[in-house]
């Protein structure tokens, strides 16, 4: 795998469930590293169902997924484990933050379940805390925060393990206009920094300040495939 190889590639994805229409039919898709892709469509487009199977949440009914190289549509679920800790950082709407944990310790569970030794995940946790500009919060427990605060510490947490591919789901879906104007330029900054990100999203001004690339999926086919201008 070299730097020139895309991050992600899909090849005649599809996915049916049960006798329903199909999530996604014969996608093709090919992200390269430190691109940042925002997927737009209406509900039932196939958008949640793309980050799943990126996700290695769910399996394609057709078709290859291959992320980092490898092909995460045959893993084993206990494979399918160790690849989301070791590659994939997940952002969501409602933050899923562990309300009895303090903000360290839920950044730090994602490298306790990797097994990184407790000083250098200690480090690593502080390090991201203070970057993302949430240190202050690292002995305070989750619902003391804002809106904004609380999905910092999500990507904190997200973040852990270095991971090559951040997604978000509606990453801005549950804040008020200032937060998530805040998320936005956070996004944009990693994603300028050199973090991959795939972000799902129905916000326009999301994809606009963040998205070096969209695409936007209707009826599980991509409609629309987009490079922004450089900024």
């Amino acid at each position: 795998m070299t730097d020139t190889d895309p991050l992600i590639e899909l090849s005649e994805v599809g996915r049916t469930y049960d006798d329903g229409p199909a999530a996604l039919s014969d996608l093709n898709l090919r992200v390269g590293r430190g691109e940042a892709l925002a997927v737009l469509g209406p509900s039932g487009s196939g958008k949640s169902t793309l980050l799943n199977l990126l996700a290695g949440l769910d399996r394609p009914s057709t078709g290859r997924v291959t992320v980092d190289g490898r092909r995460v549509d045959g893993m084993t679920e206990a494979a399918s484990a160790r690849y989301r800790r070791s590659t994939i950082g997940m952002v969501f709407q409602f933050f899923h933050l562990l309300d009895d944990l303090t903000v360290a310790d839920n950044v730090l569970l994602p490298a306790q379940l990797a097994g990184m030794p407790r000083a250098r995940a200690a480090g690593r946790a502080a390090e991201l805390l203070e970057q993302l500009g949430v240190a202050r919060h690292a002995k305070a427990h989750p619902g003391r925060l804002s809106g904004g605060e609380r999905q910092r510490v999500a990507v904190a947490r997200a973040l852990m393990n270095r991971p090559p591919l951040l997604l978000a789901d509606e990453p801005t879906g549950a804040l008020d206009s200032a937060s998530a104007a805040d998320v936005r330029a956070l996004l944009r900054e990693l994603n300028a920094a050199g973090q991959t990100v795939v972000l799902v999203t129905h916000d326009l001004a999301l994809a606009g300040a963040c998205a070096t690339r969209t695409i936007e999926l209707v009826d599980g086919r991509i409609a629309r495939d987009v490079t922004a201008v450089a900024r």
